[in-house]
């Protein structure tokens, strides 16, 4: 990985991290997944004619891939109906990077150094140390499974997004139809379990989620671009510290307090990043 593509996708785990922050905006957890899927979306298809559309042996990966994002939304949303965000998205995404490594060595050929594994393991490890709550906070079984099945839809989508991104030889056509196709599943979705009043429930959110849709789908779009660049676990790993980024702004900008175990799992992430470099 340059320092070009590493710079890069730390800058998307950034903006991850930013649209996270910036999507709490009253709404109900169901509500925001929706409205972030419409306006990455909306976003997409409004850009789609000025880079054109992927060839037509990427076009079965998009769909997959929009579909296999949906279900991370779909299935993220279970899990925190059973859990608590603080111990459900770390694990659901901590789990992933390590399942993509185990993935493209597989079918992929791309089997990471053992330095590189290492960085890997000490990312994951760090993030899924954040899951910990307070001495009388424990996961229960089903949010446990939802995580996990979350962390499969995470693992599965950046393996279609990597493979598709390839097989189209450039990643912003890719990138921008397949968040079309996922803004229109989330929409057939949201139409399906609430009917209209899905959609009339995002009007008073629409700018924040405008802001936040956008930061999306950047973070998203420069992860598929390096996926054509770099292994696939490597940029998996690393776009994970949003983990981190999400820390720092809570920590620095809304004066959240920090307990001591989060603290230790930043300085394992740092690790894992600076051993990325070496």
């Amino acid at each position: 990985m340059t320092i070009g593509v590493f710079l890069a996708v730390l800058g998307a785990a950034l903006l991850h991290a930013g649209w996270n922050a910036l999507v709490k905006v009253g709404l109900d957890r169901f509500s925001s997944v929706l409205l972030l899927g419409l306006v990455q979306g909306g976003i997409a298809f409004l850009l789609l004619p000025w880079f054109g559309l992927p060839p037509w042996s990427a076009w079965p990966w998009a769909i997959g891939s929009a579909a296999l994002h949906s279900g991370y939304k779909i299935f993220l949303i279970r899990a925190y109906s059973h859990g608590d965000l603080s111990q459900v998205y770390p694990l659901a995404r901590g789990t992933a990077p390590m399942i993509v490594a185990i993935a493209g060595a597989l079918f992929l050929g791309e089997t990471p150094s053992a330095l590189r594994i290492a960085a890997i393991l000490a990312i994951a490890g760090g993030i899924m140390l954040m899951a910990s709550g307070g001495p009388d906070r424990r996961l229960s079984r089903t949010a446990l499974l939802y995580a996990l099945a979350t962390a499969g839809f995470t693992a599965s989508y950046t393996m279609a997004d990597g493979i598709g991104a390839r097989i189209a030889g450039a990643a912003s056509p890719f990138t921008l139809a397949m968040f079309v196709f996922d803004g229109l599943f989330m929409l057939g979705f949201g139409l399906a379990t609430r009917g209209g009043r899905a959609v009339a429930a995002l009007l008073p959110a629409w700018r924040s989620g405008v802001a936040a849709g956008a930061m999306s789908l950047g973070s998203y779009w420069i992860a598929i671009w390096a996926f054509t660049l770099a292994p696939l676990a490597m940029v998996a790993a690393l776009r994970e510290t949003s983990v981190l980024f999400a820390m720092l702004i809570a920590f620095l900008l809304m004066r959240e307090p920090i307990p001591p175990r989060r603290w230790a799992a930043a300085g394992l992430i740092l690790v894992g990043i600076v051993m990325m470099r070496l």
